[in-house]
């Protein structure tokens, strides 16, 4: 099964795991997935309109799905899916 990186905060919801597996031939199916034996992780990773949210990036491949087929990226059993997080903000630099 494919393996699924946990960012850090999201491991509330997988009681702490940072890796899980779980089947599916599809992004699709593998959030469906999680959801089924992590509720509420699929209600974190997309939106209303079903589709992955905007601050949450996905890896399959270690190519982000978003330049792939979306949520219909297939994914094989040998796979590594990695949820990570948007980051924003950072400091501001004064000029010397």
């Amino acid at each position: 099964m494919p393996v699924v990186r946990i960012p850090t905060p999201l491991r509330k919801l997988t009681d702490g795991q940072a890796v899980v597996t779980v089947g599916g031939e599809d992004l699709r199916e593998v959030v469906a997935n999680l959801d089924a034996s992590y509720p509420g992780l699929g209600e974190r990773l997309l939106g209303d309109d079903g589709q992955l949210r905007r601050f949450v990036n996905v890896f399959v491949r270690d190519e982000d799905v978003r330049f792939q087929d979306g949520l219909d990226t297939k994914v094989s059993e040998d796979d590594t899916i990695s949820i990570v997080p948007a980051v924003a903000g950072g400091a501001r630099v004064r000029a010397s």
